[in-house]
This record gives C-alpha cells, sequence and structure tokens, in this order.
C-alpha cells in the first residue's frame, strides 16, 4: 500500500512540475467562454420555471428510481420519454442512460465482438477508447478525419467493423465529412456510429436528422448536457440493438435508473427547443463575429468550440491567467488530454454572449499569439 502511495505521489508530482495537475476548482464568477451551455438554457429562468412547474405538480419526480430498470427502476416516464426522442430523431428506438460517457461505454463494450474490429477517428472521446479496453474487439485509429486512411484500413480487415465518429469534435472544433464516412461504411459493410454531443441542438436534432442519414448508422448517441443544459444521454438505434444491449450491456444492466426529473426535464428540453429556435441563429451570429476576428484556429466556421493552439504551455497559462484577471473564464487544454504540440485554449461560444465580450476577450488572445 505505502509503495503505491509513493507511485500515486509521483506521478501527480511530475504533473504539478509540468503545470497539468487537475484540481477541482470552485465555480467562478465571471464572462463564460467554457461551459458546454451553448444555448444558455442551463441559466435559462424560464427553462428553469416550467421545471419548477413540473415539480409541483409531482414531486414524486424527484424520488430515487430504487434500482436498475431491469428490476424496480424502469417507469412509464422513462418509457414515454425514450418513445418521444426515438420519433423525435426518426429511429426505431432509443435507450436513456445517465450520461454519455455511460452510453459509449454500453455501446463499444458491448455491441462488438472478439472477431470484430472497432475503427476509431485519432480525436474520438476517452469514452471510446475506454470502453474498447472492455471488449474484446480489436480497436485501430484512423488520422482525423482523413477519408483515404480510413479506407486503407478498412481494405485490409478481415472481420466486421465498426467505425467510431464524432460528428463535431469537442477538442478540434471541426465537423467529421459524415455523409462521406457514411458511403465508405456502406460500401465496406461496416456499421458507423456517431457521437452527436456537439452538435445536438445548435444545429437542429443533430447532423444525422439533418442529412437524413438515420440508416446508414447503426447508432447515434446524444447527449443533454450541453445545448439542453440538462444531463444524461440516449442511444439512437434499431429494436434489435437496443433489446441487445438491455440484455448484454453492463452498464445499462448494473445500474440504478436515474430518477425521472432527469428523463423529464430532457423531454422538457426538446420541447423547448423547439419554441426557441432563434437562439442557435444567435449562436450562429456570435461565431460569426469571433471569426471575424481573424484568430488563426483549425475549427470550422459553424462551429460553437473555437480552439486557438498555443504550443507553450507557459504562453497558454499566461494567457488564460490574464483573461481570468479580465474576468473572462476559458478552459485552457494540456498534453496529454491533446497531443503534446497541440495544447489550445478552448473558447465555448454560446448564444448569450455579447459582441463588446467576444471582441475584448479576442483582443487579449491577439496580444499572446
Amino acid at each position: 500500500m505505502l509503495n503505491n502511495t509513493f507511485r500515486f505521489q509521483e506521478s501527480l508530482d511530475k504533473r504539478k512540475e509540468e503545470g497539468t495537475l487537475r484540481r477541482l476548482q470552485p465555480q467562478s464568477d465571471g464572462i463564460d467562454f467554457y461551459s458546454n451551455d451553448y444555448l444558455g438554457f442551463a441559466k435559462s429562468k424560464e427553462l428553469q420555471n416550467i421545471l419548477l412547474q413540473k415539480i409541483m405538480e409531482n414531486p414524486q419526480l424527484l424520488s430515487g428510481s430504487t434500482g436498475s430498470r431491469l428490476i424496480s427502476g424502469n417507469s412509464d416516464i422513462a418509457v414515454s420519454v425514450e418513445n418521444y426522442i426515438a420519433q423525435t430523431h426518426q429511429f426505431e428506438s432509443a435507450l436513456l442512460f445517465p450520461s454519455g460517457y455511460n452510453a459509449n461505454l454500453a455501446l463499444f463494450s458491448t455491441l462488438p465482438s472478439r472477431h470484430d474490429v472497432v475503427i476509431v477517428d485519432e480525436q474520438i472521446h476517452r469514452s471510446v477508447h475506454d470502453a474498447c479496453k472492455l471488449s474484446n474487439a480489436k480497436k485501430l485509429k484512423f488520422k482525423h478525419n482523413d477519408i483515404e486512411d480510413l479506407e486503407s484500413i478498412l481494405k485490409r480487415q478481415q472481420g466486421h467493423c465498426y467505425i467510431a465518429i464524432e460528428s463535431l469534435y469537442s477538442m478540434e472544433g471541426d465537423f467529421a465529412p459524415i455523409q462521406e464516412i457514411a458511403e465508405l461504411a456502406n460500401q465496406y459493410k461496416a456499421s458507423l456510429i456517431v457521437d452527436e454531443a456537439h452538435a445536438f441542438g445548435m444545429f437542429g436534432y443533430g447532423l444525422i436528422e439533418r442529412y437524413q442519414l438515420q440508416h446508414q448508422v447503426s447508432a447515434t448517441v446524444v447527449t443533454y448536457g450541453k445545448a439542453l443544459g440538462a444531463h444524461g444521454a440516449a442511444i439512437l438505434c434499431n429494436e434489435t440493438e437496443k433489446s441487445y444491449l438491455i440484455n448484454f450491456a453492463g452498464p445499462f444492466i448494473y445500474s440504478t435508473s436515474a430518477q425521472d426529473f432527469q428523463w423529464m426535464s430532457i423531454q422538457t428540453g426538446y420541447e423547448f427547443l423547439d419554441q426557441n429556435p432563434g437562439l442557435a441563429g444567435k449562436l450562429q451570429d456570435n461565431i460569426k463575429i469571433f471569426r471575424s476576428q481573424n484568430l488563426e484556429s483549425p475549427s470550422a466556421e459553424k462551429s460553437p468550440v473555437q480552439a486557438i493552439v498555443i504550443p507553450d504551455n507557459q504562453k497558454l497559462k499566461q494567457l488564460q491567467n490574464t483573461l481570468s484577471e479580465n474576468g473572462f473564464l476559458t478552459y485552457a487544454i494540456y498534453s496529454p488530454t491533446v497531443k503534446e504540440g497541440s495544447e489550445r485554449l478552448r473558447i465555448c461560444l454560446h448564444s448569450f454572449n455579447t459582441e463588446e465580450e467576444i471582441v475584448k476577450l479576442t483582443g487579449i488572445i491577439k496580444e499572446f499569439v
């Protein structure tokens, strides 16, 4: 035990020396350019009042679920919300999870078998990598958004392949060439799984729905902790895959279900999204303002995530501290979260940011790049 403690402390000390030690910080007051609350739902008094009214009408929503959904934790509300989500996204079925991490853990640890290959974009979310460790399938990486590299890997495989991508990548802030990858998956009879965490809400119900690719993907993950300002996730799939996950996915089988308030707040969020279509437009206006400041960025011009690459840890830390001193809340990302040499300031833009705030923010950044 003492030897392990010494080893743990050594690793922590190394991160501290490198300036990359993670710590839990209290929430700070300031201008938000770092949260995933892209449309301001988490801050919306109107949405909060709608949710409060629903609780007042049915306080039982706040009670614990009492168990796994396979024992005592299922409810009419959970089933109803799943049906609503499936219908909204034009999929056969939906299966709810308490978080996007859990949803990916369930998908990639369960669907691929020992004879299968999971081919992941090198920038796929950590949850997919962790899930693949629990799977008996072989995992391979392809170069980020590189169709040719993906096809070269597909050509060499003997077993069934799963392709894992995000529609909008949260670190680079760029879009996957989903339509081309869907065509490639069809050509090689591979199963395509798409994580829509950062596209849902900002681009309607996500890019799979926008491009009408529901019948060309094996499954889609939609999460609700970003644009919807809630928590949780849903796997969108066909009836057979849903039944298979219910029967064989450990993260689903062995987890106590979330309380009904979480499921109810998700459907309420969808309804609020439909009632406020102008918020996504306001977000795009703010992204245009940011992009017009001519900062170099690898991010897509319509992405709410705008990365500013600063491959110098000290300069990056100094920039973040300067922004903080001026009241701006931002997030600096160091390796190993991103590759060494690609450390960056990750700017999240929102519908509620003002032009004055964006111009002042970018003005400070320009002094460091």
